[in-house]
């Protein structure tokens, strides 16, 4: 997500020279990179001229604290203005109706729209404990009802039955009025989708709403249309009433024009980000925390909070348990962290949260990419005896080669994995010492850009 503009501005940032004050002369080759790295991101003109603008005023003349090089202070201002061309902070939902609060949502055809359906309500189930019913009022594509009555078993949320003979206007009202019946928190509408924005489409979406009256109507759109999803919301804008954007396939745009144009186009906030196919694939949007990323600063926090909610409680408990009372954290305590950070979405989703994700070599970013390391560390586990893996120190010559034929990979692999683990035991150990939970959460703290505060705190 936003690689090319986040190396691009590194780059660009890092070259910055002046001493004591910043000029328009030592800045002005700066904000013509900066520009054409916005450019590249396909983000919009009218966003990169504004962008550029406020940047300039902000800098030039800029005094340089002592305990801070032009460079720093520059960056600070590219990332307040990143923040703001992104709406400042994370608006949420807006679910404080009589219930069921009705959540309309929008989008053209294969955008991601029926997916983010189900993603939104598991996020509103499992992280807002609200009960959730989900509605398909496409008429248009039959499969459409079908697949969000699928998604909606996966995440395990109520689905109302609809039919293509039916209007989309009785359908949503009929789905309503079961919610208020059977006291359910949340009813999510899902509208149809079009190859293109239309009269027709426009027509009927507007009489829907009128009728519905729903307290949240979000636009979903593909971010890797770059600038072409701002116009495409600021289309729908213009005959909806919108309250937020959810951005889709985040995770394939490299870019990153998408996100920074349509707060500025639209008028409107992006609340939600999908970052992947998998039904929790979908996050709030903070423009503090993009923007740090998009600079090459990471995303701590948001590593944090998929920490905490991704971690088996229950299991991290036992092993903080055993590794207190003396128990050595073996390889089967190894393979079990393994599996939990395969559920947050694989080292690659932490990974890429971590400041100065973008100096790691590419074909090191392109192992984790793919998973392939996560794979390859559990197979040569899987290829070791229920011996060798409460005791690592009997894993010597002969059993390396056996272990590394029964998991089709090389001796080096099987030595890097024991090498990984062992610094893993030396973690667990001073995690649980005296204090040592503590200083690791200093350390992490310390590891967020100015401002940002840790979770709870």
């Amino acid at each position: 997500m936003f690689e090319n503009l986040s190396d691009r501005l590194s780059r660009t940032l890092k070259n910055i020279s002046g001493r004591g004050r910043l000029t328009e002369d030592n800045i002005k080759e700066t904000l013509r990179e900066v520009r054409m790295a916005l450019l590249e991101a396909d983000v919009a003109l009218p966003v990169v001229r504004e962008f550029v603008k406020s940047v300039k005023e902000r800098a030039v003349g800029q005094e340089v604290a002592k305990s801070l090089t032009p460079g720093q202070v520059f960056v600070k201002i590219v990332q307040g203005e990143l923040e703001k061309a992104m709406g400042e902070s994370n608006e949420a939902l807006d679910l404080s109706a009589q219930p069921p609060a009705v959540v309309m949502v929008a989008g053209l055809q294969g955008a991601g729209k029926t997916t983010s359906v189900a993603k939104l309500s598991k996020l509103l189930k499992e992280r807002h404990k609200k009960s959730v019913l989900v509605v398909s009022a496409d008429v248009y594509r039959p499969a459409a009802i079908k697949q969000l009555e699928t998604l909606a078993n996966e995440v395990d949320v109520q689905f109302f039955p609809s039919d293509i003979s039916q209007k989309p206007i009785d359908i949503a009202n009929a789905a309503i009025a079961h919610a208020k019946l059977k006291f359910i928190d949340v009813v999510i509408v899902d509208t149809a989708g079009r190859l293109h924005v239309d009269d027709a489409m426009m027509d009927e979406i507007k009489e829907l709403h009128a009728s519905i009256n729903p307290v949240e109507t979000l636009f979903t759109v593909d971010a890797m249309t770059g600038q072409d999803a701002a116009n495409t919301a600021k289309a729908f804008n213009e005959a909806l009433p919108l309250t937020g954007v959810v951005l889709t396939k985040v995770d394939g745009d490299a870019r990153g024009g998408a996100a920074l144009s349509i707060r500025h186009i639209t008028g409107k906030p992006i609340k939600f980000l999908g970052v992947g196919e998998k039904t929790d694939a979908l996050e709030p949007f903070h423009p503090d925390r993009v923007a740090s990323r998009i600079l090459g600063m990471g995303d701590v926090l948001s590593l944090v909070e998929e920490i905490e909610r991704g971690v088996d409680k229950d299991k991290a408990m036992k092993l903080a348990s055993k590794v207190k009372k003396g128990g050595k954290f073996d390889l089967e305590d190894f393979r079990e962290q393994l599996a939990q950070m395969k559920n947050m979405g694989g080292m690659m989703s932490m990974i890429e949260k971590l400041p100065g994700v973008g100096q790691l070599p590419p074909e090191a970013l392109a192992q984790v990419q793919d998973g392939k390391l996560t794979n390859q560390m559990e197979a040569i586990i899987n290829s070791m005896t229920k011996a060798e893996r409460a005791r690592p120190d009997l894993i010597k010559g002969s059993r390396k080669r056996r272990i590394a034929a029964g998991s089709g990979t090389q001796i080096q692999d099987v030595n890097k994995l024991l090498k990984q683990f062992t610094q893993m035991q030396k973690m667990m150990k001073k995690m649980s010492s005296k204090g040592g939970m503590a200083k690791m959460m200093r350390g992490m703290k310390g590891m967020t850009p100015p401002g940002m505060k840790m979770p709870g705190r």
